[in-house]
């Protein structure tokens, strides 16, 4: 069995702001895209059985500048549904609900389009995101490759692990970051986190 590993996109103006970005289709930065280009040496050492991406645009530019360019776009990899804090950042939200927190409150209802999720809906999409990894390293043999968004990545990791979705924020993770989930005596583990070349 393969490795798994895990790209969170380059930076974005919103995500340098840290405003929530769900469904809003906010392109790379400059830096975004030299975050994502540093990135390719460490996927080309690698043998790639296969690579799914976000539908995101700065999920699918973060791929191409990694040098993925057979990749299947997999809607189960876009972002949380932020619903009614979309666009929002945490201290603004946290000014009208104190103490709240993404990974236990969930949000607020958005709309019809884009009503929300809860940290378990969103878990139970990892969880079919992970069947998916599963049945192409079973085809394929070698490791597997997800270009998508920080907190999805966050709860898969947990789901992966078996814990909770909640879980998922225990795991800081950086733009233009490599991470990899392996195993180690048939149990899931980190092999690595937030790695850049040279760190």
């Amino acid at each position: 069995m393969g490795d798994l590993f895990l790209v969170r996109h380059g930076e974005t103006e919103w995500s340098r702001s840290g405003r929530h970005t769900g469904s809003t289709d906010v392109p790379l930065t400059e830096h975004g895209r030299d975050e994502a280009r540093r990135l390719e040496p460490l996927i080309r050492s690698h043998r790639i059985g296969a690579a799914f991406v976000s539908p995101a645009r700065r999920a699918r530019e973060t791929a191409e500048l990694i040098g993925l360019h057979d990749v299947q776009i997999d809607a189960g990899l876009r972002e949380w549904d932020y619903g009614g804090y979309e666009g929002v950042t945490t201290p603004e939200i946290q000014r009208t609900r104190p103490g709240w927190f993404l990974f236990t409150d969930g949000v607020a209802p958005g709309p019809a389009d884009h009503p929300g999720e809860t940290p378990e809906q969103v878990g139970e999409r990892a969880d079919r995101v992970l069947a998916q990894v599963d049945a192409a390293h079973a085809a394929t043999e070698a490791d597997v490759v997800l270009v998508a968004h920080g907190h999805f990545l966050r709860v898969l990791t947990a789901r992966r692990l078996g814990l909770p979705a909640s879980a998922g924020a225990l795991f800081q993770l950086a733009t233009g970051t490599l991470c990899r989930l392996g195993t180690e005596h048939g149990r899931p583990v980190i092999a690595a986190w937030n790695v850049r070349p040279g760190s």
